[in-house]
């Protein structure tokens, strides 16, 4: 955590992208794009069909370009290729999942979820509305799907509860509801080497005043319906019957990392910004699909990229 960035950027899209090159042709260079992909604009990868056309004005919605990139008409590939050649001179951290953000003084700590922390003086989330919770590799019965759920909203406090994982949103979620349920920890490893220091002694104050049980260093084989409860079943041959599942494995939608990054958000899930797309909180921009009321549009991304570039220099000193 000794550097401090003048900008950071979660989310290689075409958003993300848009804001470092931007920021590039600004003389803004002290700046990091972290993307939690092996690879930059995981969303046109995964969901744009090999030789699909890909239009700069998308769904005819006319984009005039504000900044340098020269975006046009193509297909997936040729698109890919543009960025391609618009990354290579950035300073990008691929499979860097940022978990959190925090304000700290004048400065942004940045937290992911492999244990790193980061500084900047300024952040740009450009993260999609596809962003979807990491599963178990194995089936969840039909029948109870509704008591296996990947955050820890909605959950009564006569409920037994069974939280999966070893990260920080494990722990905060087992240390939370142990207060008040009958709470255990599940990780398939014996030590926690992912979480920060504030919550590694939460955890274990939790766990030596007995308010939160653990199953250390076993993993899970499956689930089953136990009289409409959730039997879960051990790789030590041991199960147990629970009245709720939390699975925190990794991933998240973007409305849970908005809300842990306390940003304000409107009655839909939308992130609250202002003309110059900036934040609830001061100093945090949003940039392509997350601050789009129809998401989808490069063009559009690359804009926002670009008069987010234009603010920041205006504010930096």
């Amino acid at each position: 955590m000794a550097e401090v960035y003048d900008i950071a950027i979660i989310g290689g899209g075409p958003g993300g992208i848009g804001a470092a090159v931007e920021s590039a042709a600004l003389g803004i260079e002290n700046v990091v794009v972290f993307e939690k992909s092996e690879q930059h604009n995981a969303t046109i990868r995964q969901f744009y069909k090999d030789g699909k056309r890909v239009d700069k004005d998308y769904k005819g919605q006319v984009v005039d370009l504000k900044g340098s990139i020269a975006f046009v008409d193509g297909t997936k590939e040729s698109t890919l290729e543009l960025f391609d050649k618009l990354i290579a001179t950035q300073r990008i951290h691929y499979k860097t999942d940022i978990e959190s953000i925090q304000k700290v003084g004048d400065i942004f700590e940045i937290h992911s979820s492999g244990g790193q922390s980061f500084k900047a003086r300024f952040v740009v989330i450009a993260i999609g509305k596809m962003g979807q919770p990491n599963k178990p590799s194995y089936a969840i019965p039909p029948t109870i799907r509704k008591k296996v759920q990947f955050n820890a909203n909605n959950i009564q406090s006569d409920e037994k509860v069974l939280i999966v994982g070893g990260g920080n949103s494990a722990v905060e979620y087992a240390t939370l509801l142990c207060k008040d349920n009958d709470t255990t920890l599940n990780y398939r490893r014996t030590e926690f080497s992912r979480i920060n220091d504030a919550n590694a002694k939460q955890l274990q104050d939790s766990i030596q005043s007995g308010a939160l049980k653990t199953r250390l260093g076993v993993d899970i084989e499956g689930l089953e319906d136990s009289e409409g409860k959730v039997k879960v079943n051990f790789t030590d041959s041991q199960s147990e019957v629970f009245d709720r599942v939390v699975y925190a494995i990794g991933g998240a939608a973007p409305i849970d990392f908005l809300k842990k990054c306390q940003l304000e958000l409107d009655e839909k899930g939308s992130p609250i910004s202002n003309e110059v797309l900036e934040s609830s909180i001061p100093n945090v921009f949003l940039a392509g699909d997350i601050a789009l009321k129809s998401g989808g549009s490069i063009a559009a991304g690359l804009n926002h990229g670009y008069q987010i570039a234009q603010e920041i220099k205006k504010r930096l000193k």
